[in-house]
């Protein structure tokens, strides 16, 4: 639904086929998923990702006596490559905050050194204001923060003055602008 964005899924693709416009195709998907619950239980879409990727169990069956073994996670539908991909790329995510936080980062040294890199004040990042260099500053700290620190919305609300649909719009617009810096926390 766009409120979690993952470099894997492609949401753009999947809302694409719901309509054209940002704020409607979220709620074409919901009502087609809706719509898709009155249907009940289907044989072919029960049981784990790896069970509905491969046809089924008898399928899966199959490929377990000729020792072909795949790695399956129920949370994720696709082939056994494409599973070990994304749990993969969480495992780094996950390493990844674990190091940041062993390192003492958190979101006041966030703070900090998105303030010396972009050139502005610690306060003017902790205070709202429409000043473009100060929203640049704030949209960075909110894309690094929920992106490499797992900070939610809320926190993010809470320390920077916004509403948590501020904190995720500027998560969006963080994403962009700390791809031109090319920033990294480290």
């Amino acid at each position: 639904m766009g409120r979690h964005p993952n470099g894997w899924q492609e949401t753009d693709k999947i809302l694409g086929m719901f309509g054209g416009r940002a704020s409607s195709a979220p709620k074409a998907y919901r009502s087609f998923v809706e719509a898709g619950i009155a249907d009940g239980r289907k044989p072919e879409l029960t049981g784990g990702g790896l069970i509905r990727s491969s046809g089924g169990w008898g399928e899966v069956k199959l490929r377990r006596k000729a020792k072909e073994h795949q790695k399956g996670d129920e949370r994720i539908l696709g082939d056994g490559e494409f599973v070990a991909t994304v749990l993969e790329a969480q495992r780094e995510k996950l390493e990844r905050r674990y190091r940041l936080k062993a390192q003492g980062i958190d979101l006041s040294k966030l703070i900090e050194r998105v303030a010396e890199v972009i050139g502005v004040d610690i306060e003017q990042i902790r205070t709202p204001g429409k000043q473009p260099k100060r929203v640049w500053a704030r949209s960075v700290v909110c894309y690094l923060a929920v992106s490499e620190l797992a900070a939610t919305h809320a926190v993010l609300s809470i320390e920077l003055g916004m509403c948590p649909s501020a904190a995720s719009k500027a998560v969006a617009r963080g994403k962009l602008h700390a791809g031109e810096l090319d920033y990294k926390i480290e």
